[in-house]
């Protein structure tokens, strides 16, 4: 909605508001990518460190984003997401702010993430905030890693 004032807030991955952004994301990646599932092993509540979901004004969920611990120093951006209606707001730009921000406060100084070549919204997002293109790491090692494209920023 215009005018909306958006919020940030932090969640549970099994609030049931996180599930339904994150199954919504989910559902629009195996549309653009012709039913294939994503790459790597996928998030749980028992990994998943930080949930970030913004809501507008008058409190509908429009977007979220997670980050799951990698090694000592480094953790990864998981289900970053914007409802269709709510794009185009810079609502993505503050959940990877609210997201930098949860990891500096943990510790992490290094975020790194996955996505692909049929995400141009992702990559110009990503790129736009200083994440460069990097090798595979984590979950992604050793696994059929084609067609996904590998991002990390220093947060220091």
């Amino acid at each position: 909605m215009i005018g909306a004032v958006p919020s940030l807030s932090p969640a549970a991955w099994d609030d049931p508001v996180v599930q339904q952004l994150t199954t919504a994301q989910q559902d629009e990646l195996r549309t653009r990518y012709e039913g294939k599932g994503e790459p790597g092993v996928p998030p749980s509540a028992d990994d998943v460190a930080v949930v970030l979901v913004v809501r507008d004004d008058d409190g509908t969920p429009v977007g979220c984003g997670a980050l799951r611990a990698l090694e000592p120093g480094a953790a990864e951006v998981k289900r970053m997401y914007v409802v269709p209606a709510a794009r185009g707001r810079g609502i993505s730009r503050l959940v990877l702010s609210g997201l930098e921000a949860e990891a500096l406060s943990r510790g992490w100084t290094t975020l790194r993430l996955e996505t692909g070549p049929r995400q141009p919204e992702a990559i110009g997002l990503y790129t736009a905030a200083g994440y460069s293109p990097v090798g595979a790491f984590g979950h992604y090692l050793g696994e059929d890693a084609v067609g996904s494209l590998f991002f990390a920023r220093s947060l220091t």
